[in-house]
């Protein structure tokens, strides 16, 4: 009998598979699906959803999350902790950004010797 194939454990090791339900990300983040509902409602993550329509939520997504729970936990109002995790994230994007083309700008320099 030939060996089975065994499925791949990419999705396991991907921080954007959809991989936790609405109430495992509630739980392990500490608060409800009504909060998770909110941040959804402010744009700050969009859950996939399964065939059956319910909301499932990546690891990136439940970082985001997180933070976004620190900053209302800290007397942020959640429209505002919102708005400042989407600043991080894109602030975090520019400086990776920034700095791969510091490094291919390096790269492309010719050297000089004095």
């Amino acid at each position: 009998m030939p060996p089975r194939s065994t499925p791949s454990v990419a999705p396991l090791d991907d921080d954007d598979y959809p991989a936790y339900t609405m109430g495992r990300a509630a739980e392990m983040l500490g608060t409800t699906p009504a909060f998770l509902r909110a941040l959804g409602e402010h744009r700050l993550i969009t859950p996939l959803r399964s065939e059956g329509g319910h909301r499932r939520y990546s690891r990136y997504q439940l970082r985001i999350a997180a933070r976004a729970r620190e900053l209302v936990d800290q007397g942020t109002p959640i429209e505002a902790a919102c708005r400042i995790v989407i600043l991080e994230d894109q602030l975090e994007d520019a400086r990776r950004i920034n700095e791969q083309l510091r490094a291919t700008d390096s790269e492309s320099q010719p050297e000089t010797t004095a």
